[in-house]
């Protein structure tokens, strides 16, 4: 099993044949919301760039595929993941019932569901809902004696106290407040435009990799996407494993983790 690599393919196949059994400590997650299926262009918006709604073809199921899927990837995580593992898996209100059913059917248990809220979110357009500007992110364990790095959370929390000394997370860790990428973060294709519909910030990253993994760990990411999980991992000097089929996202990811530091 190739560490601090990218394997091409279908993350279900590829954790069930080529990722050794029970040898992963942290897999970060970030799959499909099935939100494809109609277009929205905000080209001139000026509030953190211009915006695009999701529309791929990767993103696009039936309600029964969707959950046959769901449950089949979470199940393949599972026997990758070590006896005392961590499972964080990044979605929004779409999906996250057929996630937290899945997961819960398969043995996992949810331990916190941090909230994001993304203070450059998508205005308000059709003003028959609440603005939707918040994502979350399931932290489910596999076993007991999990990793939870208390002291190293406290540190990344920017609040301090009166003192300057390092907090308690309360008002921190099950609210986050981060952006939507943007700025030299985001990866961008020739035409100008995000590379990556759903890229996710690296702070978000720096956060779950600290609480839930140590030095020398395995955390793997079957949706690879941009890179952002492996970029993170080689930063703290994690070992790491992607899983991607798209050719054009693996290439933006290589050539992102060649300039780690």
């Amino acid at each position: 099993m190739k560490l601090n690599n990218i394997i091409q393919g279908d993350c279900i196949k590829v954790l069930n044949e080529k990722i050794d059994k029970e040898s992963i400590d942290l897999i970060f997650s970030d799959p499909p919301y099935n939100l494809s299926g109609s277009k929205l262009n905000l080209k001139n918006n000026t509030t953190g760039g211009a915006y695009y709604k999701v529309d791929e073809e990767w993103d696009t199921f039936t309600k029964s595929d969707y959950a046959k899927f769901t449950f089949a990837w979470i199940d393949a995580c599972k026997s990758v993941l070590k006896s005392n593992g961590s499972l964080y898996i990044s979605c929004t209100q779409h999906n996250i019932g057929e996630l937290t059913i899945a997961a819960k059917e398969l043995g996992f248990e949810l331990k916190n569901i941090l909230t994001w809220y993304k203070v450059n979110a998508m205005p308000n357009i059709t003003k028959r809902t609440f603005t939707h500007s918040t994502e979350f992110v399931l932290w489910f364990v596999k076993g007991k004696n999990w990793i939870f790095n208390y002291d190293d959370v406290k540190k990344f929390n920017p609040n301090k106290t009166l003192k300057g000394e390092d907090k308690q997370m309360r008002d921190f860790l099950d609210f986050i407040e981060l952006p939507i990428v943007q700025g030299k973060e985001r990866l961008r294709g020739n035409d100008g435009r995000a590379l990556h519909p759903t890229q996710k910030p690296v702070k978000l990253l720096e956060l779950i990799v600290l609480a839930s993994s140590n030095e020398g760990d395995i955390v793997l990411d079957p949706f690879f996407g941009s890179g952002t999980t492996g970029y993170v991992a080689q930063r703290f000097n994690r070992k790491w494993i992607g899983i991607e089929t798209d050719k054009k996202y693996i290439k933006a990811a290589k050539e992102r983790l060649k300039n780690v530091f």
